[in-house]
């Protein structure tokens, strides 16, 4: 088995490719080890010393480390671990436990925007961010502000704010007139 790393903007993160389906739909996050249970993955993963996070995607595993670890040291024990999960031929997530990225509209006459900013969500955002070894999830959209939560790569990327703001809100605003701003949620 080939396991391909790749860097992403968030330098305390690397996205591992196992060159099959992690996921295949969804996702999963798990910011501490008390959160890794529905992944018998995420749960050995947590177990290298210096991992922090743990994010699933549709065919790649993101792992965020400690500042005080280098990569050099821990991307062999991180490559070991996935390799064995695969090889093992364990499951990845406990039944029934991926996010599909999206809230429910918290009011119903904006049904119809939310329709919209899922859609371009799915379809012009959520891509792009996977190459970097992320997600960004919808959360609300209340008097023209939506909410997003960024999980993977993204969480706590010294870019993030930028991609938010230049990106992400620039994009929706010009797409749908009722949008006029984009803000995080943690």
């Amino acid at each position: 088995m080939f396991i391909q790393t790749e860097e992403t903007p968030n330098p305390a993160t690397l996205k591992f490719l196992p060159g099959r389906d992690v996921l295949g739909r969804g996702t999963a996050d798990f910011a501490s080890p008390e959160t890794a249970g529905p992944s018998p993955l995420a749960a050995r993963l947590f177990e290298v010393e210096g991992v922090t996070r743990v994010f699933l995607g549709a065919d790649f595993v993101t792992v965020t480390k400690t500042e005080d670890k280098d990569w050099y040291a821990l991307k062999p024990s991180v490559l070991g671990v996935i390799m064995e999960h695969f090889t093992a031929g364990r499951p990845v997530l406990l039944e029934g436990t991926a996010d599909d990225g999206h809230a429910e509209a918290a009011n119903a006459e904006d049904e119809e925007v939310v329709a919209q900013i899922k859609e371009l969500l799915d379809i012009r955002v959520r891509p792009a961010v996977a190459q970097d070894g992320g997600d960004i999830t919808f959360h609300g959209f209340d008097k023209g502000v939506v909410y997003l939560h960024m999980k993977g790569a993204c969480a706590g990327c010294p870019s993030s704010t930028a991609t938010l703001k230049a990106g992400i809100e620039n994009l929706l605003r010009h797409y749908i007139p009722e949008v006029v701003e984009v803000r995080q949620v943690r």
